[in-house]
């Protein structure tokens, strides 16, 4: 249960940022959940990989470099999901900034 509210707060703060940031689109509530959904998926599935292969520069960079794989993992998923769309890798890595607060909050 606690997955599935989690999973619904982080569609409704993406249904808000477009509100926001005005380089994101979100067409629906339905399409919020599938964004939520995809980046989970991504999150977990891809971004370990590509951690591990982007180590030496992450270290160089003081793990900052983790900011940018959120963001392309953000515009891999607005690829993914028809009805989202993020203009740019800024705003992808604002959005990857927001949802990591909002996460750490509800944690």
């Amino acid at each position: 249960m606690n997955i599935f509210i989690k999973w619904l707060l982080n569609s409704i703060i993406i249904l808000i940022l477009p509100f926001i940031l005005r380089g994101i689109y979100v067409e629906n509530f339905i399409t919020a959940l599938i964004v939520a959904l995809v980046l989970g998926l991504l999150n977990a599935l891809l971004k370990p990989i590509l951690v591990i292969l982007t180590l030496p520069i992450t270290i160089l960079t003081l793990g900052l470099f983790i900011l940018v794989l959120n963001g392309l993992i953000i515009i891999i998923a607005s690829k993914l999901v028809p009805g989202f769309n993020v203009s740019n890798i800024w705003y992808a890595i604002l959005i990857a900034i927001v949802l990591s607060i909002f996460n750490s909050i509800i944690k």
